[in-house]
C-alpha cells in the first residue's frame, strides 16, 4: 500500500470509531434538528433568505403583532412557498392569528438562540461550562459583538473581555481535575479561555489606514493580555472578514513578539481555509513562530471560515477577484493540506482543528496518528449548537475537544446567529448531507 492508501484506510477506521460513539440522536439527524424552520430553510433558498431576514430584525420588533407582520411580510415574497408558509400567511389575516403567529415566531427564535448562545454573561454561562468540563469537554467563551463604531463601545467591549477572564478564572478554579484537558506535550493548558474580536476593540480598523486601527486596538488588547497572563488564562484572537485580516494578524504578531509577552499568556490566532491565500498565510505564521519561539507556543485554530457569503458579495460589488474557494471540495482539500502542515510544525505551534465535518476531523486524527503524534497534542473544536453530537463522540473516545460557547445578548448575537443558521442549512454542509441520509462511506470520501 502507498502512503496515501494508508492514510485513507486510517481515516475510514477513525470515522467508523467516531460514528460508533455518536449518540442515537446523531444517527437520526432530523430528530436532532428539531425546528421545522431549519428543514424549510434547507430545502428552499427563498425561504432561507426570508427566515434569516426575519431573524435579523427580531430584536427591533415591538410585540407579537409586529413580529407577525414582519414574518409574513418576508414570507409573502416567497414564490410558490411550501404549505407551512401558506398556513402562516392565512393565520396573519386575523388579530388572534397574528398574536399566535408572533408568539410562536418569538419562541422559535429564542429556542434557536439558546441552542447556540449559552448565556448573556460568563457568570450566567458558568453552569453550562462546568457541565461540559465534567463531561470531558473544554470550552472557549466567545463574547458576542460585531464591529464597534465609537470609542466608548470599544472600551466597553474591552472591559467585558477583562471581566470574562476574571469570572472564568474564578469559576473554573473549582472544577474537577481533567488531566486530558489541562496539559499537552507543550505544558499546561488554561481552563479559562476567552475568544475576542479585534474589530470590537477599535472603531478605527479600516483597510485604507490599518496602522491607525492597529494602534488603537493595541492599547485595549495589551491590558487584556496582561490580565490573562496574571490569571493563567488563554486569549484567542478571532479572524474576521478579509478587509481586516492583515491588520489583525500584524497587530497580534507584533504584540506577542514584545518582550513582555514572550513567556505568556497562552494565546492563539485563527487560520481560515476558505481563503485562497491561506497556505501563504500559514507559511508567514510559521516563520514568525520559528523566529520568536514563544513559551507557551501559540495555538493555531484552523477553520473553514464563516464569512463566505460576505466575501463573495464584496468581491462582486467591487469587481475584485474572489478571495475564497468557490467550490466546497477545493476548500476541503485545502483544509486537509493545512491540517497536515500544522501538525508537522509542532511543537512550534499548538494545533486546534475546528470542523463539524466527519471527514475533516477523521483526517486530522489519522494524520496525527500516522505521524506518531500523541493523541493529547491535537485539539478538536466545535461550535455550540452545531457540533454537540460530534463533541460528545470525541469526548467519549478520549480526544481533547473544545466547544466554542457564544455569550451575549440577543441583539449582539443576531449577526452570529444568522451565520450559524447559514452553516446549518447549507446544502453542501455535513449536517445537511447527514439529514439526507448520506452513508458513512460517502461522508468519509476524499474531497
Amino acid at each position: 500500500m502507498t502512503e496515501h492508501d494508508d492514510l485513507e484506510a486510517e481515516i475510514r477506521r477513525v470515522g467508523a470509531e467516531l460514528a460508533e460513539a455518536f449518540p442515537s440522536s446523531a444517527r437520526h439527524p432530523v430528530k436532532a434538528l428539531d425546528a421545522r424552520a431549519m428543514e424549510l430553510a434547507a430545502a428552499d433558498l427563498e425561504v432561507r433568505t426570508a427566515l434569516f431576514r426575519f431573524v435579523d430584525v427580531v430584536p427591533a420588533c415591538r410585540g407579537v403583532d409586529d413580529l407577525a407582520r414582519h414574518l409574513t411580510g418576508f414570507l409573502d415574497e416567497v414564490q410558490d412557498g411550501p404549505p407551512p408558509i401558506s398556513a402562516a400567511l392565512k393565520m396573519a389575516d386575523t388579530r388572534a392569528g397574528r398574536a399566535a403567529l408572533g408568539a410562536g415566531a418569538a419562541a422559535g427564535v429564542r429556542h434557536m438562540a439558546h441552542r447556540f448562545i449559552v448565556g448573556e454573561t460568563p457568570a450566567a454561562a458558568a453552569a453550562v461550562l462546568r457541565r461540559l468540563w465534567t463531561r470531558g469537554v473544554a470550552s472557549s467563551v466567545d463574547l458576542l459583538g460585531e464591529a464597534t463604531v465609537t470609542e466608548s463601545e470599544a472600551d466597553a467591549y474591552a472591559e467585558r473581555c477583562a471581566a470574562a477572564l476574571r469570572s472564568l478564572a474564578a469559576a473554573s478554579a473549582g472544577w474537577p481535575d481533567r488531566p486530558a484537558l489541562e496539559r499537552d506535550g507543550a505544558g499546561a493548558l488554561p481552563r479559562a479561555n476567552v475568544s475576542v474580536k479585534v474589530s470590537a476593540l477599535t472603531p478605527l480598523l479600516r483597510p485604507d489606514a490599518p496602522e491607525l486601527g492597529e494602534r488603537d486596538a493595541a492599547r485595549r488588547l495589551r491590558p487584556l493580555l496582561r490580565e490573562a497572563k496574571a490569571l493563567g488564562a488563554h486569549v484567542h484572537i478571532d479572524m474576521e472578514s478579509l478587509d481586516s485580516r492583515e491588520a489583525v494578524l500584524e497587530l497580534v504578531l507584533a504584540l506577542l513578539a514584545e518582550e513582555e509577552f514572550r513567556d505568556g499568556p497562552s494565546t492563539g490566532i485563527v487560520l481560515q481555509a476558505y481563503m485562497r491565500d491561506s497556505p501563504d498565510q500559514l507559511e508567514q505564521i510559521l516563520e514568525w513562530a520559528h523566529a520568536h519561539e514563544r513559551t507557551p507556543p501559540p495555538v493555531i485554530r484552523l477553520v473553514k471560515g464563516a464569512y463566505w457569503d460576505h466575501e463573495i458579495a464584496e468581491a462582486g460589488q467591487h469587481g475584485w477577484p474572489v478571495p475564497v474557494f468557490e467550490v466546497k471540495r477545493d476548500c476541503d482539500r485545502n483544509f486537509e493540506a493545512l491540517t497536515s502542515g500544522l501538525l508537522a510544525a509542532r511543537p512550534t505551534v499548538r494545533v486546534a482543528i475546528a470542523s463539524h465535518n466527519l471527514r475533516s476531523v477523521a483526517h486530522a486524527i489519522a494524520v496525527n496518528r500516522l505521524g506518531g503524534g500523541a493523541e493529547g497534542d491535537l485539539e478538536l473544536q466545535v461550535l455550540r449548537g452545531l457540533g454537540d453530537d460530534l463533541q460528545d463522540a470525541l469526548a467519549t473516545r478520549g480526544f481533547r475537544v473544545r466547544t466554542y460557547c457564544p455569550v451575549g445578548d440577543m441583539v449582539a448575537g443576531m449577526a452570529y446567529l444568522v451565520r450559524r443558521l447559514l452553516e446549518n442549512t447549507s446544502n453542501e454542509s455535513f449536517l445537511s448531507q447527514s439529514r439526507q441520509g448520506a452513508s458513512l462511506e460517502e461522508l468519509l470520501a476524499a474531497p
